[in-house]
């Protein structure tokens, strides 16, 4: 893949967040790229950093505590950590655009559905009142909403969930933007909405030919959507690859053991798999080792005090785990025999 193709590249980000006059990084030494018209998925469990993430490239961290610390996101190889806050509103929502996990929260309640439909052409283009909101009632139309006429005059207290994630997705791609982040858009949905909204973000993505990124826990979606895969535990990324691998050939423990809790229809068993304890908070994330060590059923005492880096394992898929780290070279033969 050349750098031409590449459209957004993240390289060693540290995002934290100062508590108490210490920083917490809710985001480590993350990197990984996202190609024009392709769809990476960001997996893990609730409190991976993938929202804060995904906060960081829009720009929209809390002000008073929140902030980059280190690292460079280069979209169309041009860094954008820099930028100023005018600077940044030039490029979000016209060619970064977003999708929020929960849309009563992220529309406002006490505007209509036109006038913020109305207000993201109105920042990014030079059309008339009048077109735009033609503009408005004819995205609307494309993300299936048939009554769009009567929607504009609408607040969003007044559409259902489906609907209102709809709206998201008609506001996110009103100025066609290179790169569209969807963060848990299907989060709160009945199964059937679910299947609607990704076959529109999936059809809207072909017709476009945008990027998405797409952040979520269900590996359903992943396994639907995605042409490559990146997941995150506990701040940092543990794997990522093509999304054949990371299901048929996957190499890190926290990888084996999200796919190990899919259930099965052909297996019959009484108690699900899981993963044993929880995500380590922000406070006590280990300074030293593996950040999964402790739920991790292949640990060894090495893992406690050698800290991983992510390393390509073959072309293409890379891993952190001290299994594959190619300078350790018992290890790997202990795996690979």
């Amino acid at each position: 893949m050349s750098n031409n193709d590449k459209l957004l590249e993240i390289k060693n980000l540290h995002t934290g967040f100062d508590i108490g006059g210490k920083t917490y990084y809710a985001v480590k030494d993350v990197s990984f790229d996202v190609n024009k018209k392709e769809v990476v998925c960001i997996v893990g469990e609730s409190g991976c950093g993938k929202s804060v993430m995904s906060l960081s490239i829009m720009d929209l961290l809390p002000k008073h505590n929140g902030k980059i610390d280190k690292g460079q996101i280069l979209f169309q190889g041009k860094d954008i950590v820099p930028l100023t806050t005018n600077e940044m509103n030039n490029i979000r929502g016209k060619d970064i655009s977003m999708i929020f996990q929960e849309p009563m929260t992220a529309l406002n309640p006490v505007l209509t559905i036109g006038f913020q439909m109305d207000e993201v052409l109105l920042n990014h283009t030079r059309i008339s009142k009048e077109e735009v909101r033609k503009k408005s009632i004819s995205l609307l139309k494309q993300v299936g909403i048939s009554r769009a006429e009567q929607i504009v005059h609408e607040f969003p207290h007044q559409l259902s969930g489906g609907m209102r994630q709809r709206v998201m997705i008609a506001m996110a791609i009103a100025c066609q933007p290179q790169l569209l982040i969807a963060d848990e858009p299907t989060t709160a949905l009945d199964v059937t909405v679910q299947a609607q909204i990704l076959e529109l973000i999936k059809q809207i993505q072909e017709e476009v030919g945008m990027a998405v990124m797409l952040i979520t826990h269900d590996l359903g979606v992943v396994a639907e959507m995605a042409d490559r895969v990146v997941v995150m535990y506990a701040g940092q990324v543990v794997e990522q690859s093509d999304v054949d691998r990371i299901f048929y050939d996957p190499k890190h423990p926290y990888t084996k053991a999200l796919l190990g809790s899919i259930p099965r229809l052909e297996e019959k068993i009484e108690v699900l798999n899981t993963i044993k304890g929880i995500v380590p908070s922000l406070k006590n994330m280990p300074e030293t080792g593996c950040r999964f060590a402790d739920r991790c059923p292949e640990a060894m005492p090495e893992c406690r005090t050698i800290t991983p880096e992510l390393g390509e394992t073959e072309k293409g898929h890379a891993v952190r785990c001290i299994l594959y780290d190619t300078s350790r070279p018992a290890e790997k033969a202990e795996v690979q025999s």
